[in-house]
């Protein structure tokens, strides 16, 4: 019907029949960005917002979300994650989250990764909110995925 490999040819959501599919190793690495005021971006830094420490809590918020990312988007397989590993670079005006996920499996782990980085993000904004409510989250995206039948894949470099 559309060439979508979540409908069935009625148009009907499914999901996607990987028995016959041969087992490979497949990673995937996505990233995404919050930006904040001056005072949560200290505090962040610093270890000293109310909650704690927010770094700390969202590496391991989003290493648990990548194992648990079937249980979150309808049509995703459970995998076996081998790897989940998560980089929060602080800066000056905010944090840039980047997740690597790898699976030796018959699907890919992009949906994994995107979501270590989402919900490593909401987490910072809630153990933020109190000093700014106005963070904003940005541009989260696939960087590259490796293996599987559609081989490697990494986005264009961004536009200048």
């Amino acid at each position: 019907m559309t060439g979508l490999t979540h409908l069935d040819a009625s148009g009907a959501a499914h999901m996607v029949d990987v028995g016959g599919k041969a087992t490979t190793m497949r990673e995937a690495v996505a990233t995404g960005r919050i930006t904040m005021s001056p005072a949560a971006i200290l505090a962040v830094r610093e270890g000293s917002a109310k909650k704690g420490d927010v770094l700390a809590v969202a590496r391991i918020a989003g290493i648990m979300a990548a194992k648990r990312t079937s249980d979150l988007i309808p049509l995703c397989h459970p995998l076996p994650m081998t790897r989940v590993a998560l980089d929060l670079a602080p800066d000056k005006d905010g944090v840039t989250v980047t997740a690597t996920c790898a699976t030796e499996g018959k699907t890919g782990v992009e949906m994994e990764a995107m979501t270590a980085v989402s919900v490593a993000l909401l987490t910072i904004y809630d153990m933020a909110k109190a000093i700014d409510r106005g963070m904003t989250i940005t541009a989260v995206h696939l960087l590259e995925k490796r293996g599987g039948k559609s081989g490697d894949w990494r986005a264009p470099p961004p536009a200048t």
